[in-house]
């Protein structure tokens, strides 16, 4: 297999990245529109992100927030957002790295974006990559999907039902 050493990979994550940001950047200055409401997934962990200590004991790996109603204060960046969120009432400032996340889901128009953790980004070189962009649009369930933040013990169902389109199926082969 040739060596991608233009890194198409890396040029369709940040790309998909940049409609997120886009997404945010329009909702921090005009709010959502009509029924859009956003459920975002990122590692807890990951460089750049702050939460409580509390929240990050009750979610210790990754978490799913939702942008709906009850957010406040959202401010988009080049690289990361802010938001005030309130969890059982009492109320928090988080911080997370575009890099940090790990989905991002519109139910109300059955969009949808999944993104490869970056440490497996950094870890395979060029040549060893899968035929799959670093992140994907994804077709969503017309139902929502259980937020991760409301129980970590069951993993999210976020993509059930829900099909990953390889771009190299339409390639001319």
């Amino acid at each position: 297999m040739a060596t991608d050493h233009i890194r198409y990979d890396v040029l369709a994550r940040d790309a998909l990245r940049g409609v997120l940001r886009r997404v945010l950047s329009d909702a921090a200055e005009h709010g959502l529109p009509g029924e859009h409401h956003f459920f975002i997934t990122f590692l807890s962990t990951a460089d750049g992100v702050k939460l409580s200590p509390r929240l990050l004991a009750q979610y210790p790996e990754e978490m799913t927030i939702i942008l709906q109603h009850q957010f406040w204060d959202l401010v988009v960046t080049e690289d990361r957002f802010e938001v005030g969120l309130s969890f059982g009432g009492i109320p928090e400032r988080l911080v997370v790295p575009f890099a940090a996340i790990k989905s991002f889901l519109d139910p109300s128009v059955q969009f949808g974006l999944q993104f490869e953790p970056l440490e497996t980004m950094a870890e395979a070189p060029a040549a060893k990559l899968p035929a799959v962009p670093a992140a994907s649009a994804l077709p969503v369930a017309a139902t929502e999907p259980e937020p991760a933040a409301e129980s970590k013990d069951e993993p999210a169902k976020a993509n059930e039902g829900a099909e990953v389109v390889r771009l190299d199926r339409f390639r001319k082969k």
